[in-house]
């Protein structure tokens, strides 16, 4: 998969193709026919397979001040695209100029640009200014400029419509189950270990920590996780999501002790799978009574893990 960051750099070999369109936060399990049905016409027309998606999410964008929670920052955004068989991943910078288009004049922006055979979007896809055209003028305008629109129904799993919110709303309700439903896997994190503190060894609980790089996480709390990235299997842990208020923390960090381990991790890439929450994050009196909660979380995950 072939990434190009903005229309102004596609070069003749993208073009042509069947494209998907959306934020693909979360890349859960609507997305994900979306995907799949764009690489099977890309497949039948002998095209390439592209998604255009937005960076800043519009959402981060338009709420700077209170932002959606961010399901994948870039990074694990991509590690979960690299294997579903597109062949380019375009994004496009969401601006106030952009948010300013009409829906006719993106539609024109994406034609001239991309000049797609086909497009495949959501049922509920909107975009131009204000959220002002939906996927039916899409399909209006795609039949006046000579492409394919093709629109795909909601992907359900029992009674509840899958979505980003959805996802969201299970993981800052710590329902691990749900969300896993949603996206069809384990919601998990990914990123490079980082230096820290070195509080956590001294206290008997070495850590791997990862920046977040997102304003705002979708859930937080002490969980059972497993950590893949240092063996061919997954390793068990606990896992601290937060900023880590009893030793004055202020950066949300992800801060996983790996069972049985006692290698260097710095610099590794490793992706946390989060399997359970054990309890919200909370402020200890002292480092003792912190150490003790450390105990019980980890016999806590043990347990869980074990099951």
């Amino acid at each position: 998969m072939e990434l190009v960051r903005g229309l102004g750099n596609l070069r003749e070999r993208h073009r042509g193709g069947v494209v998907t369109l959306g934020t693909f936060d979360g890349l859960h399990l609507g997305h994900r026919r979306l995907i799949d049905r764009t690489v099977a016409i890309a497949a039948r027309l002998r095209r390439p397979a592209s998604m255009l998606s937005f960076e800043p999410m519009p959402r981060e964008f338009l709420q700077p001040e209170a932002p959606p929670a961010r399901l994948t920052n870039f990074r694990e955004r991509w590690r979960l695209l690299e294997p579903v068989g597109l062949d380019v991943l375009c994004l496009m910078q969401f601006s106030a100029a952009l948010r300013m288009l009409s829906g006719e004049a993106f539609v024109g922006l994406l034609h001239e640009m991309m000049r797609p055979a086909a497009v495949v979007v959501g049922h509920d896809f909107r975009f131009g200014r204000q959220g002002e055209a939906s996927a039916a003028v899409l399909s209006s305008e795609g039949l006046r400029r000579g492409f394919a629109v093709e629109v795909i129904s909601p992907v359900m799993r029992g009674a509840e419509r899958v979505s980003s919110s959805g996802v969201r709303e299970a993981l800052e309700r710590g329902e691990l189950a749900r969300a896993a439903t949603l996206l069809g896997r384990r919601y998990s994190m990914r990123g490079r270990v980082i230096a820290g503190q070195r509080l956590g060894r001294e206290l008997g609980y070495p850590t791997a920590n990862l920046r977040l790089k997102r304003r705002r996480a979708p859930c937080g709390g002490i969980f059972a996780v497993r950590v893949h990235g240092i063996d061919a299997l997954a390793l068990p842990g606990v896992a601290s999501l937060g900023t880590r208020p009893t030793v004055g923390g202020v950066e949300p960090l992800l801060e996983t002790h790996v069972f049985d381990f006692a290698g260097d991790l710095y610099g590794r890439e490793l992706e946390i799978e989060f399997v359970q929450k054990i309890r919200d994050e909370a402020r200890f009196d002292g480092l003792d009574a912190l150490v003790e909660q450390m105990n019980r979380d980890a016999h806590a995950a043990r347990s869980i893990l074990a099951a």
